[in-house]
């Protein structure tokens, strides 16, 4: 009782820590989202804390929800209208990572993202499909307290909506990466050459995207590179950074976020972050599927060899089938050749021929006789042995 006690306690304790850690990166991941808000200081086009909670349930499973819901309390704690719209912002914040979760694990989504099925059970039932509810959610609250005025209702659910998805698309999978990252074993120099040229290249990348230079397109090439070379773990940090440089550029208006609208600015940066998000992705699913198409071919075909060596050495070889194995039938008689075809005995008075004359009619068989009946002819069954009298 006392072991099963201290088991419970401790897995209690494990528990609480899990929730509270969740809480506070939840917490810490929202200040740096509200670094760039575009609506009321509380809508960003990428929240971080929906990618956070979707990744921590997949990890952790869904007992982990109280820390989802501390920390989206702590993080609308000074910014909602009333304790009211408060409850329903946290209710959604919550609820929508719930909803991508029970979306994901009804899909079939398993955590290494090395399959298609992977990758868009991820984008459109993690991040369209499941942010829709904090989306509503959250913009019908604001509307509804007049902290938001009505004409402002459909751009602020976009810029939430989109938000929270490329929260799920950006970081979501960079969290399920470090969760199963481990240092290399016998990496050539080379390759540490090409990880050093590939943090390079972004960094560059990135002060272009950040300068009035509207060069936002050279993004494309490296999330490419990172997904052929190093798969999701450097497609997804990739995907991560050219996101945060395109938003950084769109809120100080450079590049091809200079002088046009809010809406127009949004619906141009998030189809850039989404078709960035959508090809990192996608191109790192493929190319996993096809090395592990390449590993079971070869696997078949060393299995293959090692049979065939085997045969080879004990000189076992397949026998294959001849004629002599068909089922064999009984011998067929040839025709006579004065008739054409033996006659057959009537079992009634007589028999009849089918190719000559009937016979002339004779004496009936004995009676002590037997017939022996077969396909061609019959023979007439000796008498029984009387022995003779000796007189």
């Amino acid at each position: 009782m006392t072991v099963a006690r201290r088991g419970g306690l401790r897995r209690g304790g494990v528990a609480a820590l899990e929730i509270c850690a969740v809480a506070a990166l939840y917490y810490g991941s929202a200040e740096l989202g509200l670094l760039q808000q575009l609506v009321r200081s509380q809508v960003t086009p990428l929240w971080p804390p929906t990618g956070i909670a979707v990744a921590a349930l997949l990890l952790r499973g869904p007992r982990i929800w109280p820390g989802i819901t501390l920390g989206a309390l702590l993080a609308n704690l000074s910014l909602g209208p009333s304790y009211a719209a408060l409850f329903l912002i946290v209710v959604g914040n919550t609820l929508a990572p719930l909803c991508s979760y029970a979306l994901l694990r009804r899909a079939g989504f398993r955590l290494e993202l090395d399959r298609l099925h992977d990758a868009l059970a991820l984008i459109f039932l993690g991040a369209f499909t499941g942010t829709l509810v904090s989306a509503t959610a959250g913009s019908g609250t604001l509307v509804l307290t007049n902290a938001l005025s009505t004409d402002r209702f459909w751009t602020t659910w976009w810029v939430w909506w989109t938000g929270d998805a490329m929260g799920v698309l950006v970081v979501t999978p960079v969290l399920l990466v470090l969760c199963r990252a481990h240092l290399p074993r016998r990496v050539t120099p080379s390759r540490w050459v090409e990880v050093l040229l590939l943090l390079a290249a972004t960094a560059c990348v990135g002060l272009i995207d950040t300068s009035s230079t509207p060069l936002l397109f050279l993004g494309f090439p490296l999330l490419i590179w990172a997904a052929f070379r190093f798969r999701l773990a450097g497609a997804a940090p990739v995907a991560l950074a050219v996101s945060i440089f395109a938003i950084i550029a769109a809120n100080h208006g450079a590049g091809p976020f200079a002088r046009h609208g809010m809406l127009t600015d949004m619906v141009t940066l998030q189809a850039y972050n989404g078709s960035s998000a959508l090809t990192a992705l996608l191109v790192a699913a493929a190319v996993s599927e096809r090395d592990r198409s390449q590993k079971e071919i070869a696997r078949a075909c060393g299995h293959l060899a090692e049979l065939v060596s085997r045969l080879s050495i004990t000189g076992t070889q397949p026998i294959p089938p001849s004629a002599d194995s068909r089922p064999r039938r009984g011998p067929r008689l040839a025709p006579d050749a004065d008739s054409g075809s033996r006659p057959r005995p009537d079992s009634g008075s007589g028999s009849v021929s089918s190719a000559g004359p009937s016979p002339a009619p004779g004496p009936g068989p004995d009676p002590g006789e037997e017939r022996h009946h077969s396909r061609s002819t019959y023979r007439p069954a000796l008498p029984p042995h009387r022995p003779t009298d000796p007189g």
